[in-house]
């Protein structure tokens, strides 16, 4: 019995569930970053937001870190933000890349022996 790709529906249902833990992922890293730069750096609120969210988006931090601490965590920000934009892009680009399997294996059979 060939199997088909999936239905629109069905792809736009695997889109929005993968978007939203990708959301998810940056909203948990933006709370983390943003309670660093403020415990760790003493930043206020406003400021640990746009550092962690400058970090998280590849910008790079906008302040300058005074204690060694403060230059630890922003390093070891820096490095997990890396691994997050992966994160988020591959979360994003798995529904594509499942229906694009999907597309080439369309003739598939299972064979019941």
């Amino acid at each position: 019995m060939p199997r088909t790709p999936p239905s629109a529906t069905r792809f736009a249902r695997h889109i929005a569930r993968q978007a939203a833990y990708a959301a998810t992922l940056v909203a948990i890293s933006l709370l983390i970053g943003m309670s660093g730069y403020h415990w760790i750096a003493g930043y206020r609120w406003i400021d640990a937001f746009l550092n962690a969210s400058m970090l998280l988006g590849g910008m790079g931090p906008v302040g300058d870190l005074r204690t060694d601490g403060a230059k630890l965590f922003a390093g070891s920000f820096a490095l997990y933000s890396g691994l997050v934009f992966l994160a988020v892009t591959a979360l994003g680009l798995t529904p594509v890349f499942h229906w694009v399997l999907h597309r080439f294996h369309w003739e598939w059979t299972r064979d019941d022996t």
